[in-house]
């Protein structure tokens, strides 16, 4: 026997079997909305894992294309590794869900979400988010839950709470946000500039829904919950605490953390520690967690000064931005590129653009999402951060970073038709201290005007931090975070956007939720530091979109052809379009609408390329001149090709003006010849000629 919970949510009946499947895991939800189903499940360990300072959380969100009926494409008919939307899946899941486990626990737990149906009006990855909530509330993991989720829409002003595929592909706002029973922990945007005042009405709405969510979930656990297990804390001592400051005083902690040089205060705790294990060199357990000693001992001075007397490590002022610089053209030959440098956070972007048919493919559960035509990937060398550690390819923090990028700027790119470009644009972290994200948006943005995008607006985007006292009203907002405020504060808010409004938003939290005021105070002051950074940045360096593509870029021009018409193009097998781009040497993408795009660097050989497929949708009328290439020799007259696969006949008659014996007496294979058309004949074929045409043509 198992356990069934339903409520109504966004007009949808929402239920869960608990006691149903996977009964060995520490808590299982089998979730089930609208016809959309997850498996979610919480594990943990029995014993915390040695030598770690930090609690080792694993979010997992596993496609399969079972449930949307289909087979895996390629040689492998496994699902491969994680997709992008996948590992962001999870990275939603971990963020409000993390803070809420005890920070001294070190037991490796698992949050595993397994999709076995979609249904397309129900997401799974809300179902999946509601899913490990739920699996962790019920379970016996410690975890200061419960907490909810909710996806938020909007279409033509009105907000749709958790929409469908359908919905949210004409939605000008994506928004999830994960709320506690008192406060916000969670919000993650891609907006259509969507204004500040009507983002936070937006992220309201979500915080209400999700205290109903909340309510349900109060009943599922007063049921079906068990009790939570104790663990091993890990702790550091306060004896530890005591013995430290005997030999490293506050005062002369704050002097070693307080430097807008991040090598300088890694050198100052270097010393400071070595100190330390010099001094506790005969105590063991002492030296275990040393490490973690000294961190949160740096971490409670620079909270203790920001707080208090609203100092920074670095001497800046609470609002106040780092320098700035900017450059494009940095780099030779590409497309476009730009450098964006804020303080010790540096970001080269370069543009690379390239015909539609170089779009990225998708193969994915949402059936909206089969092509990705603006790609924008960041990348984190292990030298930006004065580290040396072996390249392995971008990790979920990395995917993560450049989704946030990517979405900021998709509300300014033009349409397909303005600009019949697939676009790239990769962001090289060259050195990081804090909001490397940010920077790619604002290197980006710079980078794809150096290239010639037409982007409708520029775009920027800054981090906000928090520092939090004792009481909901004691608190610090910092502007443009560095490292040490990310690491040792309690929030890091990013925002980016136009002068009209918000684009994206991400939003990670160590505490257990933010007030309003902290909110609405924080986007405030991300728009007047993007608007700063703007003004005072990126206009002077580049503040429009140059008129062309780069030297370098390949040049497209579109055409409209009758869809009717596209098989002519195309031809049999391919043979048509395959013949013009041999003899043009150019690249051509045709779409199901009749849209044409010729992709080249030599404009003389694209604008043939045009005149062969125009020639081949063009019907044929009485009075027009063409040029044609004699491809076959008969003895009643000359066969000719005036595009691949349009081919016309010269009577032997309408060769010359006088007459001729044989056709070889005046064309040989391989002649270029023009001709008009003269109508159709009595058996309704098209007849051309050669001595008719007008002396002028």
């Amino acid at each position: 026997m198992y356990k069934s919970f339903s409520m109504e949510l966004a007009g949808r009946t929402l239920t869960v079997d608990v006691g149903r499947v996977a009964k060995q895991a520490n808590g299982a939800a089998f979730m089930h909305y609208g016809d959309t189903t997850v498996l979610s499940t919480a594990t943990a360990s029995d014993k915390p894992r040695d030598g770690i300072d930090f609690f080792p959380l694993s979010v997992e969100y596993e496609e399969k294309l079972y449930s949307v009926g289909k087979i895996p494409g390629g040689f492998n008919k496994r699902e491969g590794k994680a997709s992008e939307n996948a590992i962001l899946t999870s990275r939603v899941i971990d963020r409000p869900m993390r803070p809420l486990f005890p920070k001294d626990y070190r037991n490796d737990v698992t949050l595993n979400n397994l999709v076995l149906s979609v249904d397309p009006t129900c997401s799974p990855e809300l179902t999946a988010m509601l899913g490990s909530a739920i699996a962790t509330a019920i379970s016996d993991i410690p975890f200061a839950g419960p907490c909810a989720m909710t996806q938020i829409g909007m279409i033509d002003g009105e907000f749709i709470v958790n929409p469908g595929q359908a919905d949210y592909k004409v939605s000008d706002l994506k928004l999830t946000v994960a709320s506690t029973r008192e406060k916000v922990i969670m919000i993650e945007a891609g907006a259509n500039e969507i204004p500040e005042a009507k983002m936070i009405e937006a992220i309201y709405k979500a915080h209400e829904v999700n205290q109903q969510v909340i309510a349900f979930i109060d009943k599922i656990v007063a049921e079906c919950g068990k009790e939570k297990h104790s663990y091993t804390s890990c702790a550091v001592p306060e004896e530890l605490f005591a013995a430290i400051k005997e030999i490293v005083p506050p005062e002369e902690m704050e002097e070693a953390v307080f430097t807008d040089e991040k090598q300088k205060r890694e050198e100052n705790i270097r010393k400071i520690t070595e100190r330390l294990e010099e001094a506790f060199a005969e105590k063991e357990e002492w030296l275990e967690v040393l490490g973690e000693a000294v961190y949160q001992y740096q971490k409670k001075t620079v909270r203790k000064m920001i707080l208090k007397d609203h100092k920074r490590p670095d001497g800046r002022e609470i609002t106040q931005i780092r320098p700035l610089s900017a450059e494009v053209d940095i780099i030779p030959r590409v497309h476009g590129s730009a450098m964006f440098t804020r303080g010790q956070t540096q970001i080269c972007n370069i543009c690379t653009l390239a015909p539609l048919s170089e779009a990225q493919r998708l193969d994915g559960l949402d059936e909206n999402e089969t092509s990705k035509r603006y790609m924008h990937h960041y990348n984190f060398p292990s030298y930006s951060v004065g580290e040396t550690k072996p390249s392995r390819g971008p990790g979920r923090r990395e995917i993560g970073h450049g989704a946030l990028a990517e979405r900021a700027l998709l509300p300014v790119l033009p349409s397909e038709e303005e600009f019949p470009y697939a676009i790239r644009t990769v962001s090289e972290t060259f050195e990081s201290n804090g909001s490397t994200s940010m920077a790619s948006t604002c290197a980006s943005c710079m980078s794809l005007m150096a290239a010639g995008v037409p982007i409708k607006k520029m775009v920027a985007g800054i981090s906000c931090g928090l520092v939090t006292g004792e009481t909901d009203d004691d608190f610090v907002l910092l502007t443009d975070i560095q490292g040490l405020e990310d690491f040792f504060g309690d929030m890091d808010f990013k925002v980016t956007g136009t002068t009209e409004g918000i684009t994206a938003i991400q939003m990670d939290i160590k505490i257990h939720g933010l007030t309003r005021p902290i909110v609405e105070g924080a986007i405030a002051r991300c728009r007047e530091a993007r608007l700063f950074i703007m003004d005072n940045c990126m206009k002077p360096c580049i503040s429009e979109p140059r008129k062309e593509v780069g030297q370098y870029a390949p040049k497209i021009v579109q055409i409209q052809i009758d869809p009717q018409k596209i098989g002519d193009v195309v031809g049999q097998r391919g043979k048509t379009i395959n013949a013009i781009i041999e003899q043009t040497g150019v690249k051509i993408d045709i779409d199901d609408n009749g849209a044409v795009s010729v992709c080249g660097t030599d404009k003389a050989a694209m604008d043939k390329a045009i005149e062969l497929i125009q020639t081949i949708v063009t019907d044929f009328e009485e009075g027009m001149i063409l040029t044609g290439k004699v491809v076959s020799i008969k003895e009643f007259g000359a066969f000719l090709e005036f595009a691949p696969g349009k081919e016309g006949m010269v009577h032997i008659s309408k060769i010359a003006k006088q007459r001729i014996n044989h056709v070889e007496d005046v064309l040989t294979l391989g002649d270029v010849v023009k001709v008009i058309c003269l109508g159709k004949d009595k058996m309704g074929r098209f007849s051309f000629s050669i001595k008719d045409l007008p002396e002028n043509a």
